[in-house]
């Protein structure tokens, strides 16, 4: 660990000499990006830094100890137990800033929700799942963006898909994909019998335009006239979007927005974002075990967590974390289990790292 961090000591020192450069700072783009790895290795070498100087004064304790000076030998002793524990408080911190970090983590999200099994009651749920996104992201002030939905008569959704932009916004939502499953008697229900219904939920970072070329002659865009609930302009003009991408075969339609143009480009930031994942998926074996690691085998058949009216109860399998608080649960707050998850996956790694 200790050449490890002497080596990100380097690396920071280095990069503060060519950010000093005038050929660096006169290069906008190559400037922004050493800026921002310096910026990620601070942390690292202020907590390195600490602890040598933390290393240095209990030596000078434990020499201290050594003296003729009855009073100054107690005085030293009496110090060094808490010197020691802040130093193994610090390594354990260490250790956690040294672990490989998901280049993803800081990157805007796409969060796309879908009705499973449950017919109207997995539509309604859909929509109070999504509710609780749209919260949780005020908590941590990110900006939410509906790009495509697909909202039923009750007040539900098919599917949904949004934008959550914002700092860290990738890190904490990242645990949420998964199959979520509802309990509960249905507002239709008669018979006062509990019903179980299921949501899909996938989250994927937001791809930047520089990752995936989306090529003009791989796309095959269709546009047509809109349909369903929208207003006047509906049925009236070609605004609605398809895009094919032809090399993978994936479709991507937007028709929310009157204009044409937004509609085009909400579904090729969609498209992005899914050809990104994809990409992720077959090429980075390391990341898709990182994710298994995470949230299990990843699948969206797996159910990762249930939410039981009856019970008021919300449970979360993968860390066996059970809160009978699903109101505040429902209304973003959904720190707790973030948390918790972010504490496995990273006790996991350390156990990896060894």
């Amino acid at each position: 660990m200790l050449d490890r961090l002497a080596e990100v000591e380097r690396r920071y020192e280095e990069l503060e000499r060519l950010l000093a450069d005038p050929d660096v700072i006169g290069n906008r783009q190559e400037f922004a990006k050493l800026a921002k790895e310096r910026a990620s290795l601070e942390e690292t070498v202020a907590g390195w830094r600490e602890r040598q100087r933390l290393v240095r004064e209990i030596d000078e304790h434990r020499e201290l100890a050594r003296e003729k000076d009855e009073e100054l030998r107690e005085l030293a002793k009496s110090e060094l137990p808490a010197l020691e524990a802040r130093l193994a408080a610090l390594d354990g911190t260490l250790k956690q800033l040294l672990l490989p970090k998901d280049p993803n983590d800081e990157r805007n999200t796409v969060l796309e929700l879908r009705a499973g099994t449950g017919g109207d009651e997995a539509s309604l749920f859909a929509a109070e799942l999504f509710r609780m996104y749209q919260r949780y992201a005020e908590r941590h002030r990110w900006r939410v963006e509906v790009l495509s939905s697909s909202p039923t008569g009750l007040g539900g959704f098919k599917e949904v898909i949004a934008l959550v932009q914002g700092p860290g916004a990738y890190r904490r939502l990242k645990f949420e994909g998964g199959v979520h499953r509802v309990q509960r008697v249905p507002v239709t229900e008669t018979q006062g019998r509990i019903h179980t219904s299921a949501v899909t939920v996938a989250v994927l970072p937001e791809a930047e335009d520089v990752e995936v070329d989306l090529a003009d002659k791989d796309l095959r865009i269709d546009v047509y006239r809109s349909s369903g609930p929208g207003g006047q302009s509906v049925n009236t003009t070609d605004s609605a979007v398809r895009v094919t991408h032809l090399p993978t075969g994936l479709v991507v339609t937007c028709q929310d927005e009157k204009s044409q143009h937004k509609n085009k480009a909400k579904a090729l930031k969609i498209l992005r974002a899914r050809l990104l994942d994809r990409a992720r998926a077959e090429q980075q074996s390391e990341i898709a075990a990182n994710r298994r690691a995470m949230v299990g085998s990843g699948d969206r058949s797996e159910k990762i967590r249930t939410y039981n009216f009856p019970q008021n109860r919300v449970t979360d399998h993968r860390v066996n974390l059970t809160l009978h608080q699903l109101d505040r649960v429902l209304d973003g707050d959904l720190d707790s289990i973030v948390d918790a998850l972010t504490t496995r996956q990273q006790a996991e790694a350390l156990e990896a790292a060894g």
